[in-house]
């Protein structure tokens, strides 16, 4: 399995523009689709108040797992149990939940209602999601676990194991699926499985958990296509190490293998996961938009698919993206482009390139207006018209460039995402330069 990890938190795309992507990810080489949905999922009842705004429809639900099957890509929703949380636990009707009171990243999973909560979110999403035959339950960067005075009393009973501790739970998660849904599949992040001693060295657990051999530590050299938070910019094409996938079983008696037993079925399988990640928790700014992250994620998928990145594997990439060359050193692109977004990667590069640059050249390096309008003369409206006139139809023509280009950006931006991912991220990568000049501007008018 070669998943697409779609990280709705932030920047979640129009079904209309994943129906324009999807054909794109299956021809480079994905046959899945990771949707890691937060608040876009259209929860109901008690869980209403978890739902965006802006939340995908049922009707939207239906619609994604159509397309994927036309373009044989398998859905596997994706539902956090244990961290990265913070869409729930930011309400305060589930404050109570918080493994620590002050921070909203995790579950306290010794709360009945923790367990009772989770069942409901996987209810919902799993009945809207029969076709699949996986669901993943996240469970990885559980931040803060043990330092909650529940886990602490916890600890002290039990020789201070923080591992079983978080077994314990996850088995709990596990039973309560392989009971309500017989036969779907679970997957998990391997983080925080590679830091329990009882795993590492296959010894017997009381948390009846069966997982296969982890992954190597060290992957293939595979990007996520994630240049960092609050990079407008187009995502590095070689990146950092990704999360790995784990299958896990649990319920019944199954023991961990020991270093004599051959491991599940499972491990012979080829699970890899690629995400440009949207957002680093639901806090956290933007990371790159979908359309920036492409290239990078099609030089991914086809070095996954080919077991190295070759001159044949390139040209693949530069044939489906519609470049003329690329860079892997620079993380440049040649050419025009044609995949769905193309307009926004160039434009992004445009505004990454030299939107601040330029706006800056001109408000520093002008010397009329350090000169003869500065802040001072600013604030008192006070000038010599001969002197303004000397930078005036330059700081005017960039105004009006850039605010055309913006104009442009914008229209571009609305066809893929909703209201409120266009509005910040203008606030975060446009406004803070464009507004400098706004006001200069209006001053000198």
């Amino acid at each position: 399995m070669k998943l697409v990890h779609l990280d709705l938190k932030g920047a979640a795309p129009r079904v209309s523009y994943l129906e324009q992507v999807f054909p794109l990810l299956s021809q480079l080489g994905a046959n899945g689709i990771l949707i890691e949905y937060e608040d876009m999922f259209p929860f109901k009842g008690e869980l209403e108040i978890l739902k965006s705004p802006y939340a995908y429809s049922e009707e939207d639900i239906e619609q994604i797992q159509q397309l994927a099957e036309l373009h044989k890509l398998e859905v596997v929703p994706l539902v956090q149990t244990f961290g990265h949380v913070e869409f729930i636990l930011k309400h305060k009707k589930y404050q109570h939940l918080r493994e620590v009171e002050r921070f909203p990243n995790s579950f306290n999973p010794h709360v009945p209602d923790t367990l009772a909560l989770l069942k409901s979110i996987l209810s919902q999403v799993i009945e809207k999601h029969r076709r699949s035959t996986w669901i993943h339950i996240g469970a990885d960067e559980v931040f803060h676990l043990g330092e909650g005075m529940d886990s602490k009393n916890w600890m002290s009973h039990n020789r201070g194991d923080m591992g079983t501790m978080y077994l314990k739970h996850i088995k709990e998660v596990l039973s309560f699926i392989a009971t309500q849904y017989r036969g779907l599949r679970v997957l998990m992040w391997d983080d925080m499985l590679r830091k329990i001693s009882c795993l590492q060295g296959h010894h017997r657990t009381g948390a009846d958990l069966a997982p296969p051999e982890l992954p190597p530590e060290k992957p293939p050299e595979l990007a996520e296509g994630d240049a960092g938070p609050a990079t407008a910019g187009p995502a590095a094409l070689p990146g950092h190490r990704p999360h790995w996938l784990a299958e896990v079983r649990g319920g019944g008696t199954p023991t961990l293998p020991s270093a004599h037993t051959a491991p599940p079925a499972v491990a012979q399988e080829t699970m890899a996961r690629l995400a440009p990640l949207r957002r680093y928790d639901h806090y956290s700014v933007l990371c790159e938009l979908l359309p920036v992250g492409i290239p990078s994620l099609a030089i991914c998928l086809q070095t996954l698919v080919n077991g190295g990145f070759t001159e044949e594997t390139k040209r693949k990439v530069l044939d489906a993206l519609g470049f003329q060359s690329m860079q892997l050193e620079q993380s440049t692109c040649e050419g025009r482009g044609a995949f769905p977004g193309t307009e926004i990667y160039h434009m992004v590069e445009q505004v990454n390139g030299h939107l601040k640059e330029s706006i800056l050249k001109a408000l520093e390096e002008e010397s009329a207006i350090k000169g003869w309008f500065s802040p001072y003369h600013r604030k008192h409206q006070f000038g010599n018209p001969r002197n303004m006139e000397s930078f005036g139809s330059k700081v005017l023509k960039l105004h009006e460039d850039w605010e055309n280009f913006v104009r442009d950006l914008r229209t571009h931006l609305e066809r893929v995402y909703f209201p409120d991912t266009v509005e910040e991220w203008m606030e975060e990568n446009i406004n803070p330069y464009l507004d400098q000049l706004r006001d200069l501007v209006r001053d000198y008018r």
